[in-house]
């Protein structure tokens, strides 16, 4: 056959170079004398199937009946019949002999034999598998026979395909023909009946009793066919005498009735292929009935596509691992795809795309998951959050940049804080995917809202997603955004977990501030926190405290053996706790499942367990509102602020590596946060001192403390212009301040000189104004103009 292929290539064709097909290596087996081929189309290069039959005449019998089939095939569709794609006839000549090829070409399939033997299955998974088959093959027969009164006449193991999704069809219809019981002639009804086999005649065929065929009901012929496929299915054997059909030591119980009903010795008493896949016990396993199901998704109602596709991720389990990921796989993408799956179907697609290389999981999976971000469909959003770590590490960085990141940003304004913690966590797989431009000119946006959040785990999760992605920032947003991030805000918050956050923060990114910003913002904001209520935000603080003296000791010690400071301050080795204290951080996000609780932030061994904040944050914060106490003295000690930045410009204003062009016009959020200025520099010990000397107040606070953060109550009024205006301490300073606050301490404060001023006397007309109203001004006037009216009339 090869020299054949290759005297086509060769030699002078008609018909075959127009062929859009490359012709590929044959399989060992096919029906009758035709041969199967591998092909590629030579557009796509996407798999076909090429049919070949040759003959040495164009009146040859095989050409003949190979033109029929080809006519049969192209006309008649149904999703159990193979499908044709294109045919066409190649004359060729060896030296004085011309010989005539038909070529059919269909969708990729492998005959039934070799695909048998490749996927290798047994037992229980064998049966219902050949069930699954034997039930599209009698649907395919039953639609041959009764809705188009035809007569395939050669049903067997031979002329059954299976498609990549593992789909039985139906094909060989060389000998189909019209079913003409009505007809008196006595000449044969199959005019190339004398291709088939005799082993797989029924009697009244190999007798050629045409009367008797054609009174006969139209199944009787194919049922016969059918039975013959379920023995050399069962057998493993290729059917030789009709004899053989006697043993049915391999068929299963089960089936056994309904296959002697198929090979009765009369024909009226055959079994019609219908009521075979109606009544048959042998259809009714868990393989057909999940495959069926999703075949007639559609008309199924959300209940019981709810119930199903929870059940789905277990079932499939027990499935045939092939046939669940060539055919259960794509029916379920394409489900979701469309609309007709709900979200939890998610579960399974993820489930069943895991047992896929990560080539295949790129071509099968992650198409559908990107479109999938598109949805509306709230809970299909949480379920694509919730796994994202399954599939992110898959995801090109420009399809996230361009086609996901746009859609999962819409989470971080979500009314549900579920939803935005979930789009918050996500971060850590798609952020370091994404450009600087969006990071900068997006995505830090987003985190400057989400750090003010009303919920305090989402301002915690917050300050250690920013620890972590600060390797994906570049020098200039560092310098502008982690300092004022972690020590400004923070440091500051009022949940105890945030603080603590904040400090571990600032011990993971320790390798991006310089000398003067460890000297001057991060050890005078930590050292405070050392006297924290919160007995975690003191150890953590301790903690940083030595982690940043030694690093300023390196920094020392190089000074003193004689370096310039530049030289100095390059080369500083990172401490061993900031691998650490990294890898803490990106615990704490990465856990699930995890009830949160109202304790503060846990020892960087231990990581800190982060839930969905609509549950758990509620119940924080009431368990914090038993303890008023407790409250007011983190209030105090976040009042005390620390000293501010001995420069005007901290990174938040110019920016000295010629970056400041490029985010005054693409601001992230921190810009209109200014560093806390003095009119000169003050250690931190007087800031210590004259936070020790303040008169005790927290007494008194518990009558004004609100339960939620200090930044929520304004963070509603602010502008999207304005998304750091709520930090600042004013509303809670002037709500404390008339509290019988001694004014000498408010001099050594930092937060003074950016306290609300208290309230003018240009706001005391209002209350004259509302006063006068008493007085009832308007009618005197009226009563005058109407006197002045009535005597000029006079």
């Amino acid at each position: 056959m090869l020299k054949f292929l290759k005297g086509v290539v060769a030699g002078s064709v008609t018909g075959l170079k127009d062929l859009p097909y490359n012709i590929g290596e044959p399989y060992s087996s096919a029906w009758g004398s035709w041969t199967h081929h591998r092909g590629t189309s030579k557009e796509d290069d996407s798999p076909v199937s090429v049919f070949s039959l040759s003959g040495s005449t164009a009146q040859d019998g095989h050409l003949a009946a190979g033109r029929n089939g080809v006519k049969r095939l192209r006309t008649v569709r149904h999703p159990n019949i193979l499908s044709f794609l294109h045919s066409t006839e190649a004359e060729t000549f060896d030296g004085s002999t011309a010989r005539v090829t038909i070529y059919i070409v269909t969708e990729p399939v492998m005959p039934l034999s070799e695909k048998i033997k490749e996927l290798g299955l047994e037992g229980t998974q064998r049966d219902e598998y050949y069930a699954w088959g034997l039930h599209q093959i009698a649907k395919a027969v039953s639609f041959l026979n009764n809705d188009c009164k035809l007569v395939h006449g050669n049903v067997c193991l031979a002329s059954v395909v299976v498609t990549q999704t593992l789909d039985w069809k139906l094909h060989a219809f060389d000998v189909l023909s019209e079913f003409d019981g009505n007809n008196a002639s006595s000449g044969p009804m199959l005019q190339y009946e004398w291709l088939v086999g005799s082993q797989y005649k029924p009697m009244e065929l190999l007798k050629s009793d045409w009367a008797a065929v054609r009174k006969s009901p139209p199944w009787a012929i194919d049922s016969w066919g059918l039975g013959c496929l379920i023995y050399e299915l069962f057998s493993g054997m290729k059917l030789v005498k009709t004899e053989e059909l006697r043993n049915t030591a391999c068929i299963p119980k089960s089936l056994l009735p309904d296959y002697q009903r198929l090979l009765s010795s009369m024909p009226s008493r055959r079994l019609n292929t219908s009521k075979l896949i109606e009544n048959s016990e042998y259809f009714q396993n868990k393989l057909v009935d999940t495959i069926r199901f999703m075949e007639i998704l559609n008309l199924k109602d959300s209940v019981e596509k709810d119930s199903f596709f929870r059940k789905l991720p277990n079932l499939a389990e027990q499935l045939p691992r092939q046939i669940v990921l060539k055919k259960f796989l794509p029916l379920l993408a394409s489900a979701l795809e469309f609309g007709s799956a709900a979200a939890p179907a998610l579960t399974a697609l993820l489930k069943m795309g895991s047992w896929l290389s990560t080539k295949e999981f790129s071509v099968k999976v992650l198409p559908t998951i990107v479109k999938l971000f598109a949805s509306n469909d709230r809970a299909m959003r949480v379920g694509l959050l919730q796994h994202i770590d399954q599939y992110g590490d898959s995801l090109p960085a420009n399809i996230v940049d361009e086609q996901v990141y746009p859609h999962v940003a819409t989470g971080f304004s979500d009314t549900s804080a579920f939803l935005r913690e979930l789009t918050l966590k996500s971060m850590l797989v798609l952020a370091p995917k994404l450009s600087q431009r969006t990071i900068s000119g997006s995505l830090l946006k987003h985190l400057s809202k989400l750090q003010v959040d009303e919920e305090p785990a989402i301002r915690t999760n917050t300050t250690i997603l920013l620890g972590n992605i600060a390797s994906y920032l570049n020098e200039g947003t560092r310098k502008r955004v982690l300092l004022n991030a972690f020590t400004v805000r923070a440091l500051r918050d009022t949940f105890s977990p945030a603080r603590g956050a904040g400090v571990m923060a600032l011990c993971a990114t320790s390798s991006y501030y310089d000398m003067t910003e460890i000297a001057t913002r991060i050890l005078p904001n930590v050292i405070v926190l050392t006297i924290d209520p919160d007995s975690d935000v003191r150890s953590k603080a301790f903690q940083a405290v030595d982690q940043f003296l030694q690093i300023v000791k390196q920094y020392h010690e190089k000074m003193s053996a004689g370096e310039t400071p530049e030289e100095a301050g390059v080369g500083i080795p990172s401490l061993s706790g900031n691998a650490s204290l990294l890898g803490w951080a990106m615990s704490s996000l990465t856990l699930k499942g995890k009830p949160s609780e109202p304790t503060p932030v846990t020892p960087a061994t231990s990581g800190t367990p982060l839930t969905p904040a609509s549950s758990n944050l509620s119940s924080g914060m009431e368990s914090m509102a038993t303890e008023r106490m407790i409250e007011a003295q983190a209030s105090s000690i976040t009042d005390l602020g620390g000293p501010a930045s001995p420069t005007s410009t901290d990174g938040w204003g110019e920016i000295e590596n010629g970056m400041r062009e490029e985010f005054e016009s693409d601001k992230d959020g921190w810009d209109d946060v200014e560093p806390l200025e003095e009119s000169k520099p003050f250690p931190a010990l007087v800031n210590i001192q004259a936070a020790q000397k303040r008169p005790p107040v927290s007494h008194l606070k518990p009558q004004v403390t609100n339960l939620r953060p200090k930044s929520t109550a304004k963070m509603v009024k602010d502008d999207s212009d304005d998304l750091w205006g709520s930090i600042a301490a004013p509303v809670p300073k002037t709500m404390t301040k008339p509290l019988n606050v001694n004014t000498a301490a408010d001099d050594d404060d930092p937060w003074a000189a950016i306290a609300a001023p208290p309230p003018t006397t240009k706001a005391k007309p209002l209350s004259a104004v509302g006063g006068g109203r008493a007085a009832k001004p308007a009618p005197k006037l009226g009563a005058q103009r109407i006197s002045r009216t009535s005597s000029s009339g006079m």
